[in-house]
């Protein structure tokens, strides 16, 4: 194949597609089926990096992410084709997307989902009406159980990325934001897949082709990064990652074909930058995000992408359970210096944790936790290892203050890391 005609066959078959995908989307949002989210201005984060950062508030969106938009628009799509069964594989997203569409339609769904699968998007799925097979470790495996489930069940396969009316669907975000936002310097993306840029880009790239487009893998499960890297589709191994919902192995064909020739960069963030960028979304934007969800903000706050002028982050889902919404918090208030521990010995005495206590009350310092060590055979005898976990009070010099208080009454406390 000559050079660029792949380009033109590949971008140009989905730019196409996403033009009766937008009409398709309209229309459900006029009835309610799907949302019309909003794009947000961030002044946290417009502040934080020197540029006007809008958020793509997807985690808005029905069913809690992006990917109702591609579901919706390839259902409808093979439903003009006779289908009245679908199968489909996903972590999550997808798995809700595809059961929401099927129910829309009266049709009967199957989903199969790997076995690790946060339970909040196992329970969701279900509420659909879908029939949900837990099979395989990661995506990859569950992936290739129900392509062979299609099969036997003579059902249709909507794969979760590689489908050019899944990619379409989800390029409708691309006109969303070429609608709300006149001139566009960056969009920044998630990327598991590949088929939620894949969309975007070939909208983007299409109308604005100045504009720059970044995908953001977890460093956990780098499979796009590699594989556009190196010129060819690489497998990864490893999906232990926060970012459940981009922990995929392996790319698609399609994907990696739109990928290679629209993409300006993809970049790597870490699970910690990933639970700091939850954190300031929550504070800031009030807005709750998973993993995968918050990727984009998380290359912005760690300074993985310089950018300037109209930067748009998309924020693709919040379907994060809440259990673990509470542990990335408390890690990111560790992580940010916003609750730490005063440790030390203080007499085994009657009045004097009354005493220690006294001073924190006395400086205004919140306290959230406090635990007691009293038989450890290193300690002191008659002394007791007290750890106190506080909230760290704003002002600056706030916490050397407080030490300096405690060491007045002679206790020794230090700070240290909950």
């Amino acid at each position: 194949m000559p050079p660029g005609e792949l380009y033109i066959t590949r971008v140009n078959e989905v730019y196409e597609l996403s033009k009766d995908a937008l009409i398709l989307i309209k229309d459900a949002q006029a009835k309610g089926i799907i949302h019309r989210t909003p794009l947000y201005r961030s002044d946290t984060l417009s502040s934080l990096t020197n540029a006007d950062v809008y958020l793509k508030l997807e985690a808005l969106q029905k069913t809690g992410s992006f990917k109702v938009r591609g579901a919706y628009n390839a259902v409808t799509h093979y439903i003009n084709d006779g289908v009245k069964h679908v199968v489909t594989a996903s972590a999550g997203n997808h798995a809700q997307g595809v059961a929401y569409a099927a129910k829309m339609y009266g049709l009967k769904s199957t989903i199969v989902m790997p076995k690790y699968t946060p339970w909040i998007k196992i329970s969701n799925t279900k509420k659909y009406g879908a029939e949900v097979i837990l099979e395989g470790q990661s995506y990859y495996e569950a992936e290739k159980y129900a392509t062979e489930l299609a099969k036997e069940l003579k059902a249709k396969m909507i794969h979760a990325y590689d489908d050019p009316f899944v990619i379409a669907g989800q390029g409708t975000i691309g006109w969303e934001i070429i609608e709300d936002l006149k001139d566009i310097d960056y969009v920044i993306v998630p990327v598991g897949g590949g088929g939620l840029i894949s969309g975007i880009a070939s909208v983007i790239k299409t109308i604005k082709p100045s504009t720059r487009v970044i995908g953001v893998q977890s460093e956990v499960t780098p499979s796009a990064y590699l594989s556009l890297k190196q010129g060819r589709i690489i497998t990864v191994d490893n999906t232990d990652t926060i970012a459940d919902g981009i922990a995929v192995k392996k790319i698609g064909d399609l994907t990696f074909d739109i990928m290679q020739n629209t993409l300006d960069d993809v970049v790597l963030v870490s699970d910690q930058e990933i639970v700091n960028a939850i954190l300031i979304l929550a504070e800031s934007a009030k807005v709750i995000a998973e993993g995968a969800g918050a990727v984009a903000v998380a290359a912005l706050l760690s300074g993985k992408i310089n950018v300037k002028g109209n930067v748009v982050a998309i924020v693709s889902g919040g379907n994060i359970d809440v259990t673990i919404l509470a542990k990335v918090l408390y890690k990111g208030l560790v992580q940010t210096g916003r609750l730490i521990m005063l440790k030390g010995l203080i007499p085994d005495r009657p009045g004097m944790l009354a005493q220690v206590t006294g001073v924190l009350g006395r400086l205004g310092v919140n306290i959230v936790e406090i635990r007691h060590e009293r038989y450890n055979p290193l300690i002191r005898p008659n002394y007791t290892e007290v750890d106190i976990i506080v909230e760290a009070p704003p002002e600056e010099g706030a916490v050397d203050r407080v030490i300096e208080e405690l060491s007045k009454l002679g206790f020794n406390f230090k700070v240290e890391a909950p």
